[in-house]
């Protein structure tokens, strides 16, 4: 069995081999495409090996995601920031062209900025799972077939092939919070699934009634080509709250995000670190990408409405985290708050509070991932996540303490971490929008440094619990692990004009499209 297991490792690896020593010959920019089948090719080859293969599968795990990061900060690099806006890196096949349904890929500067997070995300989640012992085999191929899914969403222009990445994004949270999760995790797997689908069914929705709707002959799934159709604004003003609250189940918006807290709460560390730091995301890209972009005059008409509720997400999810005992549950409340500032500058359609966002989306979802690793190194080591149980664990554990810090001050948007350029440029964008709610947005940064000091001056500082007189501080590969999602947060608040500028070059085409700026 070892025999076959490594023959198909080998036939594998000769066949990505063989792909890419094809582009380098033919001078073809697959980079798109490399990413997203790196991930998957790693999680094919994981399926290969044995169960024994534990530590092996582990280090496959790593040496597959190591490069999609470094490709996605080669994609960073090597987009032309114009300030005109457009889509890069292209690729178009046809797929089923009697359906209208190609295969076809481009990011613009959102999308890549995105892609850049996921890079970051993925590699960090699996330094971070190096402790899962119980079916590793299957829990890094999940993970990595997530991580391709991901990929997909964030560069596909083709309605039916986003709707299909974003399934298989999505689905494979069930079977890791259900096997690999801790507490009432069958109940939280199951709420996620049901309402995340409950999303997929108001989004289908949307798509085909985009579909039907577009007027060209044949029907296609395009979505350069919807950018050009001209929909009636009845039809704008009726089907945009579909597509803007099947994104925003996603994206916690609230109401409907009670499913968010008990899926970070229950799930295995990476599965949190990828789900709140990226699959949120997904939704609040989705608004923008399909909702925004394609119903301009719905977006127009709905967007102020349904600005209020965010101020509900960051003033509720605020003080419902600073009433929380479970340490996990304060960082997913926490999630649902910021998240809500994502929304809100998405909502004002200015060009302060679009980049804003998109900005929150990068630092929430590097902070999130530092502190859900974090949370999965204590709770590793203290066997609780009760924040009364804990006390002066920086005296034993001084780098997760320093580390938990720094997260923690990012949270609460201190200058010279990249929390507080976000906020500051959605809060911008509110304040020409709407100035009450932009008062009351910003109001929520009150909060959130109440429960933010109080998790760190109750877990870390102050006398030390004698249960925890013998534990010990992080290892090599966790360090590492925090070493990169610290030095993103520093280094972006430092210094945040390349991300900024980036991020730009694909709000430009949005607000150009949608009619906005300010």
């Amino acid at each position: 069995m070892a025999a076959v297991s490594f023959t198909v490792i080998g036939l594998v690896l000769a066949a990505l081999a063989g792909f890419f020593g094809y582009q380098a010959a033919t001078a073809t920019p697959f980079w798109l495409t490399d990413v997203m089948v790196l991930p998957l090719a790693g999680g094919l080859i994981i399926m290969a090996l044995q169960d024994k293969y534990a530590r092996m599968t582990k280090w496959i795990a790593a040496a597959f995601s190591l490069p999609a990061m470094l490709m996605c900060i080669g994609l960073a690099l090597a987009f032309r920031i114009d300030g005109a806006g457009g889509y890069q890196f292209a690729e178009h096949a046809s797929w089923t062209p009697a359906l209208g349904i190609s295969y076809s890929l481009a990011v613009d500067g959102i999308g890549t900025a995105m892609f850049l997070l996921t890079g970051v995300i993925i590699f960090a989640g699996c330094l971070a799972s190096w402790s899962v012992e119980h079916r590793v085999r299957e829990f890094y191929a999940l993970l990595l077939l997530l991580t391709s899914g991901v990929f997909g969403v964030f560069a596909a222009r083709d309605l039916f092939l986003f709707f299909l990445f974003y399934e298989v994004a999505v689905l494979p949270m069930y079977l890791l919070i259900g096997i690999w999760g801790t507490g009432p995790k069958e109940y939280s797997a199951m709420k996620l699934t049901l309402y995340l689908l409950l999303g997929s069914a108001f989004m289908l929705v949307g798509f085909l009634a985009l579909y039907f709707a577009s007027g060209v002959t044949p029907l296609t799934f395009d979505m350069d080509t919807m950018l050009k159709t001209a929909y009636s604004p009845g039809f704008q003003k009726l089907f945009f709250p579909f597509l803007f609250l099947g994104f925003g189940i996603l994206a916690g918006f609230w109401p409907l995000h009670t499913w968010s807290p008990d899926g970070h709460a229950s799930a295995p560390t990476a599965v949190s670190m990828l789900h709140a730091g990226v699959l949120m995301k997904l939704g609040a890209f989705g608004i923008i990408r399909v909702a925004v972009e394609l119903l301009p005059i719905g977006a127009h008409a709905w967007l102020p409405y349904f600005a209020v509720f965010t101020i509900v997400n960051i003033t509720y999810g605020a003080l419902v985290a600073m009433s929380q005992t479970d340490l996990k549950y304060v960082i997913a409340y926490s999630s649902v708050s910021h998240m809500g500032i994502v929304v809100l500058g998405i909502c004002t359609l200015t060009d302060a509070g679009l980049n804003g966002a998109v900005f929150q989306m990068f630092s929430h979802g590097i902070m999130t991932g530092l502190f859900f690793a974090l949370v999965g190194f204590t709770y590793g080591r203290t066997h609780t996540r009760i924040i009364a149980d804990f006390g002066g664990l920086g005296k034993r554990m001084p780098v997760l303490a320093t580390f938990f810090t720094i997260g923690g001050l990012a949270s609460l948007g201190l200058p010279g971490l990249s929390g507080f350029v976000a906020e500051f440029m959605v809060f911008l964008g509110a304040w020409r929008f709407n100035p009450v709610l932009a008062v009351i947005a910003a109001a929520g940064i009150v909060f959130t440094a109440a429960y933010v000091l109080r998790v760190l001056q109750r877990c870390f500082w102050g006398p030390l619990n004698p249960h925890f007189a013998d534990i010990t501080d992080a290892n090599r590969v966790e360090i590492l692990c925090l070493t990169i999602l610290a030095a993103c947060l520093i280094l972006f608040g430092m210094y945040p004009r390349p991300l900024v500028s980036l991020i730009n070059s694909g709000v430009v085409g949005v607000l150009a499209r949608v009619g906005g700026g300010g």
